[in-house]
Order: structure tokens, then sequence, then C-alpha cells
């Protein structure tokens, strides 16, 4: 393989290049399709894996009925890479012969982050209470054991009395995030500040726990 099928891509150039059926969530190349059921969401998957067998690279895949949710990254390459991009191009075109019809606003991706003045102390508890554990060469990320879980990070910070310890991140297309907000904030939520948008937005439900929707757009 050449070296230039390795080379991580920006998520700009990821947007750019991008197949207009996905998107990019949480460092991942992101889809959904939606079937008639699952017959036809097996056949989808069996065709896929055919093209991912013929290109040796090999996406993530959850099989529902009515759905296909995909996800692709370069594992090798430490980011989405052209091969990715190819790929769910090749996926994009079985989906729409099989009638799939894309939702690629529905990817996303969720984060558990946990503010300690020291994670070192609390870093044994988490890790036997879920099976996940300390990313290679970062100990204050827990990547998710199965891929079913999500991710757990450490975020250094002070005991502070007017705001939970925990927080959830929610990792959507960012062409979605400004919905998301909205609707969260028609729900009854609270935007406690949109200071680091578009990267993320900071909000609140009416008993002051804390979540973010996140993108990957740098902050302005």
């Amino acid at each position: 393989m050449s070296d230039d099928a390795l080379q991580t891509l920006t998520s700009s150039q990821v947007a750019d290049r991008a197949p207009r059926d996905w998107r990019e969530v949480n460092g991942m190349l992101r889809t959904r399709l939606r079937t008639k059921g699952f017959e036809e969401s097996l056949a989808l998957v069996n065709e896929i894996a055919k093209v991912a067998e013929e290109a040796d690279h090999h996406p993530d895949i959850d099989l529902r009925w009515g759905w296909v949710g995909l996800a692709l990254v370069s594992h090798d390459a430490g980011g989405i890479t052209d091969r990715d991009i190819s790929l769910a191009g090749e996926i994009s075109r079985i989906a729409s012969d099989r009638g799939a019809s894309p939702q690629p606003e529905v990817g996303a991706s969720l984060t558990v982050g946990i503010d300690t003045a020291d994670a070192d102390r609390i870093r044994p508890f988490w890790t036997a209470l879920t099976g996940h554990e300390p990313a290679k060469g970062d100990p204050d990320t827990l990547p998710s054991p199965d891929g079913q879980m999500p991710t757990i990070w450490f975020q250094t910070s002070e005991p502070r009395d007017d705001r939970g310890r925990l927080h959830i991140d929610v990792y959507v297309p960012h062409d979605e995030a400004r919905a998301r907000v909205d609707a969260v904030v028609a729900a009854g939520g609270r935007l406690v500040t949109d200071e680091y948008a578009p990267s993320w937005w900071v909000l609140a439900d009416a008993d002051g726990n804390l979540a973010c929707v996140c993108t990957w757009q740098p902050h302005a």
C-alpha cells in the first residue's frame, strides 16, 4: 500500500471529498442506510462485505431491522484517508442500486466526560465498572472495549458546587449541529455558552446537568 493511501485527511478535506451521503462524526466517516426490513439490510451488508474484502478495508457495520449503520476510519493511519472516501463511494453506489435511502444526518457519537482533580484516583473505579481500559499513550481516555459503549474521558477540573462532575458530549454532523442545539433548547434546555461554537455548544437541562453538542469544526 502506498504512503499516499495512508495519508490522513483534514476534516475540511473530508467534508470536500466525502460522498454526499456521508458525514464525519467524532473522527469517523459515517452514514445510515434505510432499508425495507431485515432481509434487505442483510443483503445490503453482504454486498458491502464483498467490496470491503476486495479493498482489504472493512467498515464498522451495525445491522438492524430496517437500517444499516456504517462507520469508516483507517486505524493503521490514525484517521480518515482517501481509502475511506473511496470505499464510502462504493457503498453509496451499492445502496443506490438496492434502493436503500441514506440518512447521514442520523449519525451521532456519544462520549462521557468526567471532571476530576485526580484522574489516577478514580480511573480504576471506572475501568472496573465498565470494562474500559486506558488508550495507549493516553490514560485520560478510555475507549469502548467493543465499540458499543461510549468513550469515557477525564477532564482536569477542581470541584465546583454549581455543576455536576459528569457531562455528555454528543457528536453530530456539522450541518445538523445548529438544529440539534435549537431542538434541545426548545425541549426545555438552556444554552450555557456558544463561546466555542461551531466546535461545541454547552447546554444544560432543567436540573443543571450539562451536555455538549460537538462537531469536527474548529471554534471561531
